[in-house]
């Protein structure tokens, strides 16, 4: 059950954040992309982060260049990019590799726990994995789901 909270992964800002610093909240991971025709999900994602988060809930960010080089910047670009053109305001981290050999493990336990049709590839920028208060992954979205789309498992998962 603590699995998830003992992993950790590098802020945009290079420091290591420990996932148990999210432990008690309802966790909706990510892997984004800013030259992604998905990426105006930035704006959605944000509009339910600014939403939920007094209420225990929180995004987390994974920009990601495995799919089309749509991630082709350093993470001062990735930073400017997120805050300037859809102020995100929730944590963004260093860019990761969500598929292969080099995946991060947080993205290795997540697909491991909620495969998808690809078995348990990321199929695409934008997919969601939405993490229950006590750590448990409960369910993973395509990426062509809308953030506002999710919002009803969100709140059934702060509720509980």
């Amino acid at each position: 059950m603590d699995k998830f909270y003992s992993m950790e992964a590098k802020s945009l800002q290079n420091k290591n954040v420990s996932m148990n610093d999210f432990k008690g909240k309802v966790i909706l991971v990510v892997n984004t992309a800013s030259k992604c025709g998905l990426t105006p999900q930035y704006e959605g994602l944000e509009e339910l982060y600014q939403k939920y988060k007094n209420n225990n809930f929180v995004i987390l960010g994974f920009p990601c260049n495995q799919f089309g080089n749509q991630e082709p910047g350093d993470e001062k670009s990735i930073s400017e990019g997120c805050l300037i053109n859809y102020g995100v305001s929730f944590p963004m981290f260093s860019k990761v590799d969500v598929n292969g050999k080099n995946a991060h493990p947080i993205f290795k336990y997540l697909k491991s726990e909620l495969g998808g049709l690809l078995g348990s590839r990321v199929k695409w920028n934008f997919t969601k994995f939405l993490i229950d208060a006590n750590g448990v992954p409960q369910k993973r979205f395509a990426p062509t789901k809308k953030p506002q789309d999710i919002e009803k498992y969100v709140i059934e998962l702060i509720k509980e």
